[in-house]
């Protein structure tokens, strides 16, 4: 019999305890400790949405609506888990476990739908270097911003979300923030554009009168960030004079982790707040079945193709 494919469903990572919050940050600081104010600041924000970031959960929700669809429909082919970027278990450690099983070779997907070789890509380029070691195929989903499943998802949460908004309401669609030197000819910014035209459409909104773009959650470093920022372009909505509202649409996120609970749910919406614009934030995909059974059938293409992302 054929050995099961090995599905690892990938996500960024998140502190499982308040003990953790100073490992966590140093391993997202490659090996360097944050200072008591910049570790202050995390817990604060932490605090701010109930102490702890539902990622983890989120995920592994995720694989498991995931892993039932493969099972359904390719039953005894696929084992699918669960690793992390910055957290235990490590990506390194989930392909360990996988090997450990009898995996001979090893899907992965990353819960992001758009691919930046700096985010996405170092993901699967961190496993493709333990699996190599240990004589392993792995191969990694690029991106899954175009599945029909997820665009229908996020134009039915813009749609749902704009009925409680006033009619002149603008729509942002927002997306994680990267240093503009790991921009040069990197994907990312292009398929932004893309998948949020792709909702837009679907949700009717208008050309560009009634959706823009924005980024968010920037890191803090001196470098020049992508943007503008999502609290910059809501600012600069209010000044026109021409909206009532704001609609933010976290399409590059698809969990309210930190970046959407605190960075839009809390501070995004107390700016808009402040300049008097009423302020909404569309659902997130979280586990929703549909978009995992696109994602489960992406995984199954990936891996009949073979090859690395």
């Amino acid at each position: 019999m054929t050995e099961p494919t090995a599905v690892l469903v990938l996500d960024y990572g998140t502190p499982s305890t308040e003990r953790d919050l100073v490992g966590f940050y140093t391993h997202i600081r490659r090996g360097r400790p944050p200072s008591e104010a910049e570790l202050a600041d995390l817990a604060r924000r932490y605090d701010a949405i109930g102490g702890l970031s539902p990622l983890a959960e989120r995920t592994r929700a995720q694989a498991n609506t995931i892993g039932r669809t493969l099972e359904r429909h390719a039953p005894g082919r696929f084992t699918v888990d669960v690793a992390h970027k910055h957290t235990a278990p490590f990506i390194e450690d989930g392909l360990d476990a996988a090997i450990d099983r009898g995996a001979t070779r090893i899907v992965g997907v990353v819960m992001a739908p758009h691919y930046s070789a700096a985010s996405v890509g170092d993901y699967h380029r961190r496993a493709i270097a333990h699996a190599s070691s240990a004589g392993i195929d792995y191969t990694g989903v690029p991106s899954w911003f175009d599945l029909d499943a997820f665009v229908a998802h996020q134009a039915n949460a813009v749609r749902r979300a704009l009925r409680a908004l006033p009619s002149n309401t603008k729509t942002l669609f927002t997306a994680h923030s990267l240093p503009e030197r790991v921009l040069v000819d990197d994907p990312y910014p292009l398929q932004l554009a893309d998948g949020a035209a792709l909702i837009a459409r679907s949700a009717g909104l208008g050309p560009w009168t009634g959706w823009g773009l924005a980024w968010q959650s920037a890191g803090r470093t001196p470098e020049p960030w992508r943007g503008p920022d999502v609290a910059t372009a809501i600012r600069d909505l209010a000044e026109t004079g021409r909206s009532d509202g704001v609609l933010v649409v976290p399409h590059g996120f698809t969990s309210a982790h930190l970046e959407v609970a605190y960075d839009l749910d809390i501070e995004a919406a107390a700016t808009a707040a402040g300049l008097g614009l009423a302020f909404g934030r569309a659902d997130v995909v979280d586990d929703d079945e549909h978009v995992m059974a696109a994602i489960a059938q992406r995984i199954v293409e990936t891996a009949d193709a073979g090859g690395h992302p």
